[in-house]
């Protein structure tokens, strides 16, 4: 239960962060990335905090604890290559948020505007993911046979 009411609490003071910074507004990201024309300058500032934020957090996380407080150890990645999944999901991601102005992290917040592209786009990125799974599977179930 504690993890549970822990994740709310982090993705709830998250959206909130989003929601206070504008970015659930697909126009004023989509003006980060017209840098010729209406250009909107206020994304980097946006990354440049949460990154001011995580460093030090990472820092502190990392240097002083042995484990994770509500699991065993910590889920940490183990390959450190760069292969095609990694640019194919990095590139569909930009194609994405370029295009709708939303990142994933960012539509969970905007599903309060009432607009109906945000649940377009939601549904959307569940249906990436359930297809990225099952082909994920086919094609090792392949290279097994």
């Amino acid at each position: 239960m504690q993890k549970v009411v822990s994740a709310f609490l982090i993705g709830g003071l998250f959206g909130l962060g989003i929601a206070i910074s504008g970015m659930i507004d697909p126009a004023k990201v989509l003006n980060f990335f017209d840098i010729a024309g209406t250009w909107d300058p206020s994304l980097a500032f946006v990354m440049a905090g949460g990154l001011a934020v995580a460093l030090p957090g990472y820092r502190l996380v990392f240097g002083r604890r042995r484990g994770p407080v509500l699991e065993p150890s910590f889920s940490l990645p183990t390959r450190n290559s760069i292969d095609r999944e990694l640019v194919g999901g990095a590139a569909l991601f930009g194609i994405g948020w370029g295009v709708a102005g939303f990142c994933p992290g960012a539509s969970i917040p905007a599903l309060g505007l009432g607009y109906w592209q945000v649940p377009v786009f939601v549904a959307a990125v569940v249906a990436g993911i359930i297809v990225a799974r099952a082909l994920k599977a086919r094609l090792a179930s392949h290279k097994t046979a």
